[in-house]
């Protein structure tokens, strides 16, 4: 097993591998995070290849259209 310690990815803290809130070191980094997320402060740079995922993604969306058609 490795030493290497993990690190909250918004404040650096160090964080114990038991911690309910893993990979952050507390709810608060967790909602900033979250909140990065949600107003697309983060952005994935890479499309997506995988033929499976993709299936996916595609099927997910053709249902969500369908269900706004009913409504």
């Amino acid at each position: 097993m490795s030493n290497k310690e993990l690190r909250c990815p918004i404040c650096k803290k160090p964080v114990a591998l038991d911690t309910p809130d893993v990979p952050f070191c507390s709810d608060r980094c967790r909602v900033l995070d979250l909140g990065a997320w949600a107003s697309g402060d983060y952005k994935i740079g890479s499309p997506v290849l995988d033929p499976d995922v993709l299936e996916e993604l595609d099927d997910a969306q053709w249902k969500a259209e369908q269900r706004n058609r009913e409504n």
